[in-house]
């Protein structure tokens, strides 16, 4: 005989029904077959007018985030494919040089300056070999600026390199030759470093005036200390330009290719695909400093002064152990990087506190250095 439940303690069985209906009522997308009548009409149309527009909705959100998903595969594999290019340049200084603006002649000019007789004579015919800086010159001494300096001939547009260098003077052209160099080697032409190579030359510049007036003050040789900073760039520059022209040569191989076979969501991916800045940074601190001498070494300048003080900076662990001259060029380095983080507020005072400790700033020092002009680099 079976036992009756009537009024008694639900079984198991009830009570998952129950639950079963309330999940179908409340939660389940299954539509009614229940009788109506006339005033749920209108809300029924609304309900299932909400419905499809969220649907809608929902079908959108899928594609973006398959879009997405196409995205992320898309630019992951695009920017490590680049990254890897850059990763086997940089490590073949070889390679690195080939694609450099840097050249022997432009070094040579930098050791002749050094010469403390210097001769125009000897000079002049290296700036003509090259014409990228004989133009600079000519454009420099015929601007309103300079015309301005020479009133009995502003008038008369000079053309001939010698009467140029006449003009300009051995001691300013020991300013302005570095200073042309330095712009030569940064990048050009990539519109994904634009604003990197405007903080990276503000930062060459301000780093060349507080080496001059640290050199200034401590009677050391003011012309050399200045092109080792704008050169100890040189490395910074070069991988800068090299990553930005792989990184561009690979994204316009796999746009064309995206574009010829009609793959939109391919398309749009590469477009959306930022240069790897974060990469390049790595690159830079791991290989930056080192490339500075390696590259020196590669055009035959392994013997010069400009090469050894790059090679101590780069090797040389301890400040405390730095010769004289190479300190001076940390010390100024160090300045440039703590006053630009001041002006983008990313420094506090105990940092700034810390950075100068260590670096052994004394109080001359300081004050020297806070009485020059970092907005602009005297070239006359």
């Amino acid at each position: 005989m079976a036992i009756s439940v009537a009024g008694g303690l639900k079984t198991g069985k009830i009570v998952d029904v129950e639950k079963r209906l309330y999940q179908q009522l409340i939660v389940g997308k299954q539509k009614s077959n229940a009788m109506f009548d006339e005033l749920d009409a209108e809300l029924e149309a609304s309900a299932s007018k909400l419905d499809i527009e969220r649907e809608a909705i929902l079908a959108r959100l899928q594609k973006q985030i398959d879009a997405k998903a196409i995205y992320e595969a898309i630019s992951t594999q695009l920017t490590d494919t680049v990254c890897n290019a850059i990763e086997h340049q940089l490590s073949q200084p070889e390679l690195v040089l080939k694609s450099a603006t840097v050249d022997q002649a432009q070094l040579m000019l930098l050791e002749i300056l050094q010469a403390k007789n210097l001769d125009l004579n000897r000079l002049r015919p290296m700036i003509a070999g090259q014409s990228w800086i004989a133009k600079d010159l000519l454009t420099m001494v015929n601007s309103p600026a300079f015309r301005a300096k020479r009133p009995q001939r502003a008038d008369v547009k000079v053309t001939d390199i010698k009467l140029v260098l006449n003009f300009v003077g051995i001691e300013s052209l020991k300013t302005i030759i570095p200073y042309y160099c330095l712009r030569h080697w940064l990048p050009s032409g990539h519109a994904s470093l634009l604003w990197t190579k405007r903080k990276l030359w503000r930062y060459s510049v301000v780093s060349a005036i507080a080496v001059k007036a640290l050199a200034n003050l401590h009677r050391r040789n003011e012309c050399l200390l200045y092109c080792v900073s704008l050169l100890s760039q040189l490395g910074t520059s070069v991988i800068l330009g090299n990553s930005a022209r792989l990184f561009e040569k690979t994204w316009g191989t796999w746009l064309r290719e995206a574009s010829g076979s009609r793959d939109k969501e391919v398309y749009d991916a590469i477009i959306a695909t930022e240069f790897p800045a974060q990469a390049v940074l790595e690159q830079v601190l791991n290989r930056g400093s080192e490339l500075n001498w390696q590259l020196l070494n590669l055009l035959d300048f392994k013997e010069s002064k400009l090469s050894s003080l790059l090679t101590e900076i780069d090797q040389t662990m301890v400040f405390r152990e730095l010769s004289e001259d190479a300190k001076l060029i940390a010390k100024a380095s160090c300045y440039a990087k703590v006053m630009l983080l001041e002006e983008m507020r990313q420094i506090e005072p105990q940092e700034k506190r810390v950075m100068f400790d260590y670096y052994e700033f004394t109080e001359q020092e300081l004050i020297r250095l806070k009485g020059q002009n970092y907005r602009k680099l005297e070239l006359l």
